[in-house]
């Protein structure tokens, strides 16, 4: 079996048939994931989890799903170049509190934190999690979290009855495998079909129905908040590197394509960011009778993203901008 196949047998496991020769067409894969080995290494794991996390937002993201689509039919591949959650700082029932919900998660898998990103206008903290052997070959995670303590009296109460009844999705075999990657960096193909999946779900919501009313109060405070509310833990926006992303996005206004009005550009000039306008999806909400009320609300987004070289390493500028992030992070309100 070559190693590509092992990458989308893993991602099998969690996906439904369908997808899967979809995603081999759609998504570009580095060549230095196509060594052989025998057993499954960290390095692939973490591919397959970004494949399976990146189909699922095609699922919740009409306007991502139709922009991939576009791309293979024109025969050409994406370059997937980060992931973005967010994460609650804050009582969080069984679920570690914040980043570290996932640090746990994805430092076995080979990540480790390459920088922190002050979002002070947000209440918020991110992390970009990069990939230690192979950095611009394997996406990235931004980890965002919401510091609840900074939010007024009434949106901390209504945080605490929402989130901190989560529960912790990672179980034995998800243990067993993270510790298994974490010492030696490899292990038995049957030990990871076991774990991904799992690993997965972690990537969801772990949280109870949201009460409308608490909802509101937190809308009313804090957008990203609320998102969280009824989004959980899922990818927030998953992007597309691209050369120009200033080209791309004029190209994309033209043809009336639900993209936000100005491009992002770092500090540093180097990195520069637009997006589609978050998806508008329907949602259950515990309502005061105590019936299930529905709701549209915002969902995820797909971002796009080109990155120059940095003229001090003479390597792709992998980093992230405070500036640029809260600038993205509003399409969810634009929403």
């Amino acid at each position: 079996m070559a190693d590509d196949d092992m990458i989308y047998r893993l991602a099998a496991s969690a996906l439904p048939p369908g997808q899967i020769e979809f995603a081999r067409n759609a998504l570009g894969i580095s060549k230095a994931l196509l060594a052989g080995s025998i057993s499954v290494t960290r390095a692939q794991l973490a591919m397959a989890l970004n494949i399976v996390l990146f189909m699922k937002l095609l699922d919740r993201v009409p306007p991502a799903s139709e922009r991939v689509a576009d791309l293979v039919r024109q025969g050409e591949r994406m370059c997937f170049d980060h992931g973005a959650l967010r994460t609650i700082d804050g009582p969080t029932g069984a679920l570690p509190r914040g980043y570290a919900a996932f640090a746990r998660i994805l430092e076995p898998l080979g990540y480790t934190i390459g920088g922190l990103y002050p979002l002070p206008r947000l209440h918020m903290t991110g992390r970009a999690f990069v990939y230690r052997d192979m950095p611009s070959d394997i996406p990235q995670f931004f980890v965002s979290e919401l510091h609840v303590d900074q939010l007024p009296v009434s949106a901390q109460a209504a945080a605490e009855r929402i989130f901190d009844n989560s529960t912790d999705p990672i179980g034995e075999a998800e243990w067993e495998l993270l510790h298994a990657l974490g010492k030696t960096g490899q292990c038995p193909a049957e030990l990871a079909l076991a774990g991904l999946p799992g690993l997965v779900r972690a990537f969801g919501r772990c949280h109870d129905t949201p009460s409308l009313a608490d909802y509101e109060t937190l809308l009313a405070h804090s957008a990203e908040a609320a998102w969280i509310a009824t989004e959980g833990n899922a990818f927030n926006h998953a992007t597309e590197r691209v050369t120009d992303v200033e080209a791309l996005a004029a190209s994309l206004k033209a043809r009336g394509a639900p993209l936000k009005d100005s491009v992002e550009i770092s500090a540093n000039g180097r990195v520069r960011q637009t997006a589609f306008l978050a998806a508008k999806v329907v949602r259950e909400f515990m309502l005061a009778d105590g019936t299930i009320g529905k709701r549209e609300v915002p969902g995820s987004f797909h971002e796009f993203i080109s990155r120059d070289i940095d003229p001090a390493t003479g390597a792709l500028d992998l980093t992230f901008d405070s500036g640029n992030a809260t600038g993205i992070f509003s399409v969810t309100r634009l929403a």
